[in-house]
């Protein structure tokens, strides 16, 4: 009953189908297809209460669910088909407490946008491709391709007009709307003086919208790597470091990390991205020899904003992409060979007093379910106890 999709192609549909799907259902498909691929979604059957979908009733939306345009309400019918104008589309299925039927089956696939431009949403910049083959065929030249800013140029190669835009300058708008931040800017051909035929001037619309209220994925090892979606709905990237000391000046590098059990392990979360106005908060820290399992065997470092271990603190910085924290080793890590860290932290607006990011330790019950927040998922380690008498196993 709902969740993720990535495959390029499928099929979606209610629970039990054939059989009756179940009262008080409500399910959310969110179906993400690659950069620059766009969603198409087909009925092949649906039969729900049919009471001009009141009470049971499929909702497509064209990108995240609630928070953007609604393709169509449907109860009823056959061989229907929407199509998204991103590479994102949710489903969101509802069912009420009394009557209920089939259901319905679906089908997607992915279809490319158009192969002569190019956007993807990188964490600092988006990264924008335009043909040069397409220019031409339209009767324009490369040489006069500009953003809005014009200072901002393009780089030039054989086959293409690459530019790189950031979130903050070159004339990139920033806009919020119910869960997710929109960057857009403009990319604009003007026609030859050469051209005997009038032509119209070209413009290129680019965005990415950064989900909010989504947990992502990125798994992280001492080696300072990060998984990074690149789609044009994107998703923040927060990168975990451990350091040697509460300075923060020098990084450990080493895989796995040895530690003594008394020591103080200092870490630094950073948020890529290039929009000054995010900041970033240490929501849960879980300690567990498992990197797949956080839930079997393990220990809370900070939970909720709460401290979990007595020696937790939290260290200022200068930058609000930044946050910093420390905890002792602890006895957990001399009962395992090694032991992996996952954190989960929050992505605000800065000066947000109404966001997560402000409130601080929080009980459970009182979590704040807003979409004005990103939720994002860093695992990091091992972590090694190292045995006693061996000195210098770490090298950086």
């Amino acid at each position: 009953c709902g969740g993720l999709i990535s495959n390029s192609s499928g099929m979606l549909q209610s629970p039990n189908y054939p059989g009756n799907y179940p009262n008080n259902a409500d399910c959310v498909w969110e179906i993400q297809v690659e950069n620059n691929f766009r969603v198409m979604l087909t009925f092949r059957d649906v039969a729900l209460q049919n009471s001009r979908c009141q009470y049971d009733y499929i909702e497509v939306y064209d990108g995240p669910p609630h928070s953007s345009p609604l393709l169509g309400r449907i109860c009823a019918g056959s061989f229907l088909t929407y199509t998204s104008s991103s590479n994102l589309m949710s489903i969101h299925f509802h069912s009420d407490s009394r009557y209920t039927f089939r259901g319905f089956q679906a089908h997607y696939s992915s279809i490319p946008t158009d192969h002569n431009i190019a956007l993807t949403c990188l964490p600092d910049y988006m990264h924008a491709v335009v043909s040069r083959d397409y220019l031409q065929s339209q009767g324009y030249s490369a040489e006069t391709v500009t953003l809005n800013d014009t200072h901002c140029e393009p780089t030039l190669t054989a086959h293409e007009v690459v530019f790189s835009v950031p979130y903050d300058s070159c004339g990139t708008i920033r806009e919020e709307s119910n869960g997710t931040i929109n960057y857009s800017n403009m990319i604009k051909v003007t026609s030859s003086e050469y051209i005997i035929k009038r032509k119209k001037d070209l413009h290129l619309h680019l965005s990415c919208k950064m989900l909010q209220n989504t947990w992502v994925q990125i798994m992280y090892v001492a080696e300072d790597t990060a998984d990074i979606n690149e789609n044009q709905f994107g998703r923040y990237a927060v990168n975990i470091t451990f350091y040697d000391s509460s300075s923060f000046l020098r990084p450990v590098h080493d895989s796995p990390y040895y530690i003594d059990l008394n020591q103080n392990l200092y870490l630094q979360a950073y948020l890529h991205s290039s929009d000054p106005n995010l900041m970033l908060f240490v929501d849960t820290c879980v300690a567990s020899p498992d990197p797949q399992d956080f839930s079997t065997l393990s220990y809370n470092i900070v939970k909720n904003g709460c401290a979990g271990d007595s020696s937790y603190a939290i260290y200022y910085t200068p930058n609000s992409h930044f946050a910093r924290f420390k905890f002792n080793a602890f006895e957990f890590i001399n009962r395992y060979s090694l032991v992996y860290l996952r954190c989960q932290l929050v992505v605000c607006r800065l000066g947000d007093y109404s966001s997560r990011c402000y409130q601080g330790c929080l009980s459970r019950f009182k979590r704040d379910t807003s979409p004005t927040q990103e939720k994002v998922d860093v695992v990091v380690g091992p972590l090694k106890l190292q045995e006693e008498g061996a000195q210098g196993r770490n090298t950086g």
